[in-house]
């Protein structure tokens, strides 16, 4: 029989695809809402599919960051209804102007939540899905899989989250020194 552990915490992250223009300020909310932004990837073309057209115009860009936080991996589902209620806050004329998708980075894999349901994703709560989105090997660094979106495929993408995932192993390192001080000093 199993027992039941809680897991480590994750390092969160977000894609965004936006309007050149809101970029910034977006990214400025992020900031006040879950803390400093660590990593940024350079920003993109976001070129891949055309989905997000009909509703945010063309000439849309695409980046990643990741943030000083690190989260319980069950906040997920609070972070991506926040998010949701920032991505209204850029809604002229009844279109958006960003798309935000927070996920988080473990030592293992990318997850990504959403609110569509497919049949790679498993079901949270409050309307919220979490795709396993790339997973980790030692000698490749992060791999997409069948579904992976394909600007997550892309170098820019790959690289991006590897250095994430360098980052969120000091901070796993950091944060067990502050655990073993807290419990020695009992």
């Amino acid at each position: 029989m199993g027992i039941p552990k809680k897991p480590e915490p994750a390092k969160l992250i977000a894609g965004l695809i936006a309007v050149p223009d809101f970029l910034n300020d977006v990214l400025a909310e992020l900031e006040k809402a879950f803390g400093p932004i660590t990593l940024k990837s350079e920003v993109i073309p976001f070129n891949k599919t055309n989905y997000y057209e009909p509703e945010m115009g063309k000439g849309l860009v695409r980046v990643w960051v990741a943030f000083d936080k690190l989260i319980e991996q069950d906040e997920i589902v609070e972070i991506k209804l926040h998010t949701n209620e920032i991505e209204r806050k850029w809604i002229i004329e009844g279109k958006r102007k960003v798309n935000i998708d927070p996920g988080y980075i473990t030592e293992s894999k990318l997850v990504l939540a959403t609110t569509k349901n497919y049949s790679h994703r498993i079901y949270l709560r409050d309307g919220i899905y979490a795709e396993v989105t790339l997973i980790y090997h030692k000698k490749q660094g992060f791999e997409p899989l069948q579904w992976t979106y394909p600007d997550y495929r892309e170098k820019t993408a790959l690289e991006f989250f590897n250095r994430v995932r360098e980052e969120y192993r000091e901070d796993l390192k950091r944060l067990r020194a502050r655990q073993i001080g807290l419990s020695g000093g009992e």
